[in-house]
């Protein structure tokens, strides 16, 4: 399993979600003959028309791929997908190999490499970050665990779909690495809501104020690309705060099982909970500004 991609290499994707449809197409860009399914019909027309090929399975999906791609929305989803009946272990050849994108459990991807291995399929996590703005324009950050040989194959995929591409570890590091990436990330949002909450409470121009913060120490990818959304208080969809709850409970699942403390990170999934309570569970991972907003008595916009 460790011959470079060739450039007819023939790549499969599962999953077309809001980040999995845009990298499928950045996939198919490069030039990749694609094919592709997806648990909703539908999803698919775009990588269509850019001459991606539609499987009724993920087993043909694995038929017609030297390389699959997956991205899909947790552990169970990606057992189901693989080794479910019809899935897509049982339509790849020996020497494939298997790049999940999906945010999992690292404990469940060592299981799954494990199964994989045993059919003589390589496997990689390679989670990512930026958002569905880095989906789409191919700039996303890719943390990628698997052995050496799997990693290199997997770079020109990889080199389609992101522009930072960092191999941190064995298999599951990917993973562990995404987990730390969901509590930073955790209690940036809660800090860039608390700023805007008392700038605005306070009768400041909020953008101007951003303007100011967003080149010195405050700055961050957060400050800078989801702060208008909480001055607005309006929070299209970018990164589900329901997914980011999912991403949580595997970060604190790590943490008790390290014997970690994440005071944070608990509070951010508190806080979550009740958005999704409430109803918000679909909006950006940005509302959780919401909830900051109505602990301080601002009206909804």
């Amino acid at each position: 399993m460790n011959n470079p991609l060739p450039d007819t290499a023939r790549i499969g994707f599962i999953g077309l979600g809001t980040m999995g449809a845009p990298m499928a197409a950045n996939v198919a860009r490069a030039g990749f003959t694609l094919t592709v399914w997806n648990r909703s019909p539908g999803h698919d027309a775009a990588v269509r028309a850019l001459g991606g090929i539609g499987a009724l399975t993920p087993a043909q999906v694995g038929a017609a791929s030297d390389v699959v791609i997956l991205c899909v929305t947790d552990s169970p989803q990606v057992e189901e997908v693989v080794f479910g009946v019809d899935g897509l272990i049982n339509g790849l050849r020996h020497g494939a190999l298997v790049i999940d994108c999906s945010t999992i459990s690292p404990l469940r991807t060592q299981e799954f490499a494990t199964r994989a291995r045993e059919r003589a399929v390589g496997w990689i996590d390679a989670p990512v970050s930026g958002g569905s703005e880095g989906a789409q324009r191919a700039t996303l950050t890719i943390m990628v665990g698997g052995e050496d040989d799997d990693v290199a194959r997997a770079q020109p995929v990889l080199r389609a779909m992101g522009s930072t591409i960092t191999h941190v570890g064995p298999v599951g590091a990917g993973q562990w690495t995404k987990a730390i990436n969901q509590v930073i990330l955790a209690g940036t949002y809660l800090a860039v809501a608390e700023g805007i909450t008392l700038g605005l409470k306070t009768g400041l121009d909020m953008n101007k104020v951003v303007a100011a913060l967003a080149g010195g120490a405050a700055g961050s990818w957060i400050l800078q690309n989801r702060s208008g959304r909480m001055i607005d208080d309006d929070y299209p969809l970018g990164f589900k705060i329901s997914l980011h709850r999912k991403d949580l409970a595997i970060a604190l699942d790590l943490a008790a099982r390290t014997g970690s403390d994440l005071p944070v990170t608990s509070l951010a999934a508190v806080f979550e909970d009740e958005l999704i309570d409430q109803g918000y569970g679909d909006d950006d991972n940005s509302a959780l500004a919401r909830i900051i907003r109505q602990r301080s008595g601002l009206a909804p916009n």
